[in-house]
C-alpha cells in the first residue's frame, strides 16, 4: 500500500484546510485509515481515524472542528476548521491492513500544515 497525502499549506488562524490521502496498491486489504500529526519537538499523535465500518475517532484537541471522511475508493479526507497555531505540524496519513493474519502499518510522506497567528 502506498499513501499520497496532499492539501497542506499556510493558513491564518481561524482558517480551514482540507487534507486528502489517496491509497494505492492493495487497497482492498485496508481496514483502517487515519491522520496523525507531529509538531517540532513533539511525538506523533493521532488526529482522527476511520475504520472500514465507518467508526471515527478524534483527538480531544480537534473535536468539533475537524471531520474525517472517506470515499468508496478509500481515499480519506480531513476537513479542519477554526485552525489555530497549535495545529501547526506535519500531517501523516496512516493505513493498516490485515492479510492472512499479518498486520501491516503504512505511512504517507506527510504534508505540512502551518497556521499563522
Amino acid at each position: 500500500v502506498q499513501l499520497q497525502a496532499s492539501g497542506g499549506g499556510l493558513v491564518q488562524a481561524g482558517g480551514s484546510l482540507r487534507l486528502s490521502c489517496t491509497p494505492s496498491g492493495s487497497i482492498a486489504s485496508i481496514n483502517y485509515m487515519g491522520w496523525y500529526r507531529q509538531a517540532p519537538g513533539k511525538e506523533r499523535e493521532l488526529v482522527a481515524d476511520i475504520t472500514n465500518d465507518g467508526r471515527t475517532t478524534y483527538a480531544d484537541s480537534v473535536k468539533g472542528r475537524t471531520t474525517i471522511s472517506r470515499d468508496n475508493a478509500k481515499k480519506i479526507y480531513l476537513q479542519m476548521n477554526s485552525l489555530q497555531p497549535q495545529d501547526t505540524a506535519v500531517y501523516f496519513c496512516n493505513a493498516r491492513t490485515v492479510v492472512n493474519g499479518l498486520r501491516m502499518v503504512y505511512w504517507g510522506r506527510g504534508t505540512q500544515v502551518t497556521v499563522s497567528s
